[in-house]
């Protein structure tokens, strides 16, 4: 049984940041000594990453779930929450990262090239981290928001340069093994080669690779035998040749029907309309194969085909092959254009964008951006003050303006974010930074009725030395009036 697997679909979820901490410095005679409450750390992303070493996706088809670690959560004395450790997920050079619709999210190609397929979640932040001049001892802190999760495919389509194509036991292990060191199984049996096989060749100053691409067949394209499968390890080629078995003994074969049976299948599978083809004619040196290469190479030949003769058991042809196959690479390396390194994409926000979008639906209104939604995510609801706080950031950003001017009222439902992760409340809008509700929010009003030792006898000392100079005061009054009356 082979163990070459080249498309698994892999479930990712990343680690969820950790929460944020509310909490206040307390040591002797300093009761409440402001807000100390650390960070929360950030969760774990899955990575995927090409490996030179890893030639097929076969450990995740048996492990198709991966899932990184949570963040700590934040404690007491500024200290941060420890960060959930990165799922790095090494694949094959070649690695096609698809969406369950699909859409291409990623193509993988050159040793060490990354891609984030779950991205961790953001730890929330403390209570040190919220206080401000107005908001000097907040009772509260952010949650950390969840990872990412999702459904890929990964598909991997073999990194060759030359695809060499063709009925079964046409020879295209052969051909491999004797251009490359590559080492093969051949048998005389159809359906021998179970997996695409790579080889390096050499030719000059030129090294190319080179792919035999196993179980074309009528109604490959279909999914009939194994074409199907590996059909997509040609989609990277340069350049097809045909492998045309010229010592076939099947009823009905020869290498002009095989060759247009071939095309037909590739036609339908579609997308290789502008790769050249070269024309190998095989096993020349059996009995009335060099007959047969005879009648049908001026046939290709009139039909635009670049034609060899070869013989990997005699190796006959093999060079020319090799150095025919070199010219073709190396003119389409040179045309390709020079790609750096690195790529910086860069996407400034638009001018005139809000942040968020409000659209009615169903007598509701809908509020959907990527600071509204994130924002709810960070807030606990059982406490009073952090709803204020969202309050606060929802009318900064211009929810509530935008609110009235599309005719939201009093009452109305309000929902924030997608129906699977949604918040739904009645509008209120009195309560556009929550002040009515929470008076001096973000204030401990332990403050007012715990204040330290030492602050409660200056104030005694200050209202002792005010009667002393209230009752001095008078004492120069009294003099004053009996002066006056001698």
């Amino acid at each position: 049984m082979t163990t070459f697997v080249d498309r698994v679909e892999l479930h990712v979820a990343a680690g969820n940041g950790g929460h944020g901490c509310a909490s206040v410095h307390r040591e002797k005679f300093k009761p409440l000594g402001g807000p100390d409450g650390g960070n929360g750390g950030e969760g774990g992303s899955v990575i995927l990453v090409v490996d030179s070493q890893v030639t097929t996706l076969l450990e995740y088809h048996h492990s198709p779930k991966r899932k990184a670690t949570n963040g700590k959560p934040g404690a007491g004395g500024h200290r941060t929450g420890a960060l959930g450790p990165d799922i790095v997920l090494p694949v094959p050079d070649g690695t096609v990262v698809l969406d369950r619709q699909g859409n291409v999210l990623a193509d993988l190609v050159g040793h060490g090239t990354s891609f984030v397929a779950a991205q961790g979640g953001r730890g929330g932040l403390g209570n040190a981290a919220l206080a401000s001049a107005r908001r000097k001892a907040p009772g509260f802190a952010l949650l950390g928001e969840p990872g990412e999760a999702r459904d890929i495919v990964m598909e991997l389509k073999s990194v060759a340069d030359v695809a060499l194509v063709g009925y079964p036991s046409a020879g295209k292990s052969s051909l491999i093994s004797v251009l490359s060191a590559a080492k093969p199984k051949i048998a005389d049996y159809p359906f021998t080669t179970l997996v695409p096989n790579l080889g390096v060749v050499t030719a000059g100053e030129t090294v190319y690779t080179i792919a035999d691409v196993p179980g074309l067949i009528p109604g490959a394209s279909q999914g009939r035998g194994l074409g199907l499968e590996f059909l997509r390890h040609v989609e990277r080629c340069e350049v097809l040749v045909h492998v045309l078995d010229c010592a076939t003994l099947e009823p009905g074969r020869d290498p002009l029907t095989d060759l247009e049976t071939i095309e037909d299948e590739l036609a339908q599978y579609g997308g290789l309309e502008d790769r050249p083809r070269l024309v190998a004619l095989n096993k020349v040196d059996v009995p009335d194969g060099q007959d047969i290469a005879d009648l049908t190479r001026a046939s290709l030949e009139e039909r635009g085909y670049r034609v060899f003769e070869v013989s990997a058991l005699a190796h006959k042809g093999l060079r020319e092959l090799s150095f025919a196959l070199a010219e073709i690479v190396s003119a389409a390396r040179a045309a390709k254009p020079v790609e750096e390194s690195t790529r910086i994409v860069l996407r400034p926000t638009a001018v005139d964008d809000a942040g968020f979008t409000i659209e009615e639906e169903d007598g509701a209104y809908r509020i959907r951006g990527g600071k509204p939604e994130r924002w709810v995510r960070q807030t606990d609801f059982a406490n009073d003050e952090a709803v204020g706080y969202l309050a606060d950031r929802l009318a900064r950003l211009g929810v509530e303006q935008q609110l009235w001017k599309i005719g939201a009222k009093e009452g109305d439902t309000v929902i924030i974010g997608p129906d699977e992760n949604a918040v739904v409340f009645d509008w209120e809008p009195t309560m556009a930074a929550g002040a009515e509700m929470l008076g001096r929010r973000g204030e401990d009003h332990r403050m007012e009725t715990q204040r330290p030792a030492v602050d409660r006898r200056r104030e005694r000392q200050r209202g002792r030395d005010a009667a002393e100079q209230e009752y001095l005061d008078f004492e120069a009054l009294s003099s004053g009036r009996e002066e006056l009356d001698e």
